[in-house]
């Protein structure tokens, strides 16, 4: 699982990042009014394991839930998370399905 603590917001490049290694696995986004678009999952493949994804997803959505946002998924792998977790559901837009 992943620590709170290594979840980097980086305002000025607008991603989250997490460092694995000598690795940087991020979390590209897009804000507008009470909206948080996350628009690209970026994994490096040396990262081999395979709950890695999910940890870091879960630690990002935990953020974003703090900060009150709602989450619009504009990346694939992203908006299948939230069909897998359904308890972030919650977090979409009014009237977005996915």
């Amino acid at each position: 699982m992943i620590d709170a603590a290594e979840l980097i917001d980086n305002d000025f490049l607008r991603q989250y990042e997490i460092k694995v290694d000598d690795h940087l696995a991020k979390i590209e986004y897009s804000l507008q009014d009470r909206k948080i678009f996350l628009t690209k999952l970026i994994v490096p493949e040396c990262i081999s394991d395979e709950n890695f994804t999910d940890d870091f997803l879960k630690a990002v959505f935990e953020n974003i839930e703090e900060r009150n946002l709602s989450v619009v998924p504009t990346s694939p792998e992203i908006a299948k998370f939230i069909r897998r977790n359904r308890q972030y559901k919650s977090m979409l837009p009014v009237g977005l399905r996915i």
